[in-house]
């Protein structure tokens, strides 16, 4: 409870906020705690700081060390994982909402559907509707619930399907031919990153070149120069 007072007075409540909807965003199951996280970001700082203030040139490179390493904590434990869980979603909710879908034509109850989905199948957007049929049982609405879930999901391709639930299930649309429209777009979505990561291949297998395959040819080829050279 000191610790959360500390950090409330060194921190705005923007920047808590801001650390809050990221690791809401890291899914139920993680570790990450606001409060924790921020002290041991404050202490990693602190002791980075004095551990370079006495060294050379201390007073010019520790404040500009501290500065970069306060953005790259963020980015190492927020951001990367944050991107990652976006991708497990996207690739998890094709299949989620095919199955929905399928539950769908034969019972209109989006809820028990949603259930009947989220058990028969075991993936990172299940876990994510499990939680949701969980608050539901708390007491809120479906409405309220898949608001809360949009806040959990770091990919804007999921939180439009699931905007779509919560119009369509407001205002009485079909909810197959939306889910079938939004399962189509994050298909093609994917299939245009599949297809942009194999257009990268050979410029990667090109750097790759440059920095293996040219210095061991200039190994090979000044190499016996250079013992020449030592033993002469």
């Amino acid at each position: 409870m000191k610790n959360d007072i500390f950090i409330k007075r060194l921190m705005s409540r923007k920047e808590i906020s801001r650390v809050e909807k990221k690791i809401l965003m890291l899914g139920p199951n993680t570790k990450l705690e606001t409060y924790h996280y921020l002290n041991l970001k404050f202490i990693t700082l602190f002791f980075t700081f004095i551990l370079l203030l006495f060294g050379k040139l201390g007073f010019f490179v520790a404040p500009i060390v501290v500065f970069a390493l306060y953005f790259l904590y963020d980015y190492i434990f927020l951001t990367i994982p944050i991107k990652k869980r976006a991708n497990t979603l996207e690739h998890d909710a094709i299949f989620f909402f095919e199955v929905l879908v399928l539950t769908l034509q034969s019972e209109n109850n989006l809820k028990l559907c949603l259930e009947t989905a989220s058990n028969a199948i075991d993936s990172e957007m299940s876990s994510e509707i499990k939680e949701t049929l969980k608050e539901m049982q708390l007491g809120k609405s479906l409405t309220e619930a898949l608001e809360d879930l949009r806040l959990r999901i770091p990919s804007k391709t999921v939180n439009n399907v699931i905007l779509n639930l919560i119009e369509t299930s407001e205002y009485g649309n079909s909810i197959i031919d939306a889910l079938n429209n939004q399962i189509e777009y994050i298909t093609d979505k994917r299939i245009l990153a599949i297809k942009g990561q194999i257009n990268k291949m050979p410029t990667k297998i090109s750097v790759i070149s440059v920095l293996v395959f040219i210095p061991l040819v200039l190994i090979l080829i000044l190499g016996p120069v250079f013992i020449n050279y030592l033993f002469k």
